[in-house]
C-alpha cells in the first residue's frame, strides 16, 4: 500500500508546516469529496482518504474505479459533482472558498468540457462534436466553430459546473452530519479506509 501511495501520491511530507485551520479546511475538503460521493450512484469506490502531505498535494482520496470503456452522461455529471465536493464543503462549513481546489476546478472544468465539446453530451448543443483526432485544428490559426457556437460552448459549461456544485451542496447540506464525523476522524487519525468509514457513512448503495 505504502508503494502505491509514493508512486499515486507521491512522498509523504509529514514535516511540512500546516497551520491548525489549514489541516482543519483541508480535513473538510477531503471529507466533503468522501461524503458527496458516498453518495452518487455513479461514484468509484472509496479506497482510503488522506490528510497527510503527499507530492504537491495537501491531501487525497484514493478510488478504485471500475474498468469502462465509455461513460455515460449521468457519469460524467456524477464525477464532476464529486470533484467539487471539497470546495462545497467548505463554502458549507466555513462560509467562504479557498484556494484548495485548483486540481477539482480544473478536472471538472475539462470533463464538463469533453461532454459538450467532444462527445455530444450537452443537449444545448445536440449531437454535435468539434473533436479533431487529426490535429490539424490545432496547426491551425482557427478553431473549428464560430464565436457564437464558442460563447455557447462556455455558457453550457458553466451551468454543468453550477448545477452540479449546487447538487454536490445539496448532497453535503443533507448528510452534514456524517461530513462532520468524517472530518473529525480525519483530524484525529490523518487516514481513513473504507472500513473506518461504513459505521458513520453506512454501506454504499451501488
Amino acid at each position: 500500500m505504502e508503494a502505491i501511495d509514493r508512486v499515486v501520491g507521491g512522498l509523504e511530507r509529514k514535516s511540512k508546516i500546516i497551520s491548525d485551520k489549514e489541516k482543519k479546511i483541508i480535513a473538510f475538503h477531503e471529507a466533503g469529496h468522501v461524503t458527496t460521493s458516498w453518495f452518487l450512484p455513479h461514484a468509484d469506490s472509496l479506497l482510503k482518504v488522506s490528510i497527510i502531505p503527499r507530492g504537491k498535494s495537501l491531501g487525497a482520496a484514493w478510488y478504485l474505479p471500475e474498468e469502462h470503456q465509455i461513460f455515460t452522461r449521468a457519469e460524467f455529471l456524477d464525477k464532476i459533482c464529486m470533484a467539487l465536493g471539497g470546495r462545497a464543503a467548505e463554502e458549507l462549513i466555513f462560509g467562504e472558498i479557498s484556494s484548495n481546489a485548483l486540481d477539482d476546478l480544473e478536472r471538472s472544468t475539462k470533463q464538463a468540457y469533453m461532454m459538450v465539446a467532444y462527445y455530444g453530451l450537452n443537449p444545448q448543443m445536440g449531437n454535435v462534436s468539434y473533436y479533431d483526432s487529426t490535429g490539424q485544428y490545432e496547426q491551425s490559426l482557427h478553431k473549428p466553430y464560430s464565436e457564437a457556437t464558442a460563447e455557447k460552448i462556455d455558457i453550457a459549461v458553466h451551468e454543468i459546473i453550477a448545477k452540479a456544485y449546487q447538487r454536490a451542496k445539496d448532497i453535503l447540506s443533507a448528510h452534514q452530519s456524517e461530513l462532520e464525523q468524517v472530518a473529525h476522524a480525519l483530524l484525529e487519525k490523518e487516514t481513513l479506509f473504507q472500513e473506518d468509514l461504513l459505521p458513520v457513512l453506512g454501506p454504499k448503495d451501488r
